[in-house]
């Protein structure tokens, strides 16, 4: 592998706390209160995609925004990742 190629990643950075969106980052509101509150507005606006200027993109940043202080929703969000980075790797184990 190219040891200078950069790793994108996506989530959210446990030591600085930010989302990571490949090379972009969001600082997430340090009030537990505020991030749900912003969440559940992008999980909201997110089902009003139909309408301009919101979009259906808003659901997973929102959940993705949840998972942060949310277990339920951290769980189902690791699950996921799981699943994606065993589908990219080829070692998806419903293959088998």
């Amino acid at each position: 592998m190219n040891k200078n190629r950069k790793q994108t990643h996506f989530g959210i950075d446990p030591h600085t706390r930010q989302i990571v969106l490949g090379k972009w980052r969001l600082t997430l509101p340090e009030s537990p209160l505020l991030r749900m509150l912003v969440g559940g507005l992008l999980v909201f606006g997110g089902f009003l995609g139909f309408l301009p200027v919101l979009g259906f993109w808003m659901v997973p940043l929102g959940l993705l925004v949840l998972s942060h202080d949310i277990p339920a929703v951290r769980r189902l969000r690791r699950r996921f990742a799981v699943w994606w980075a065993r589908r990219r790797n080829g070692t998806d184990a419903s293959k088998k």
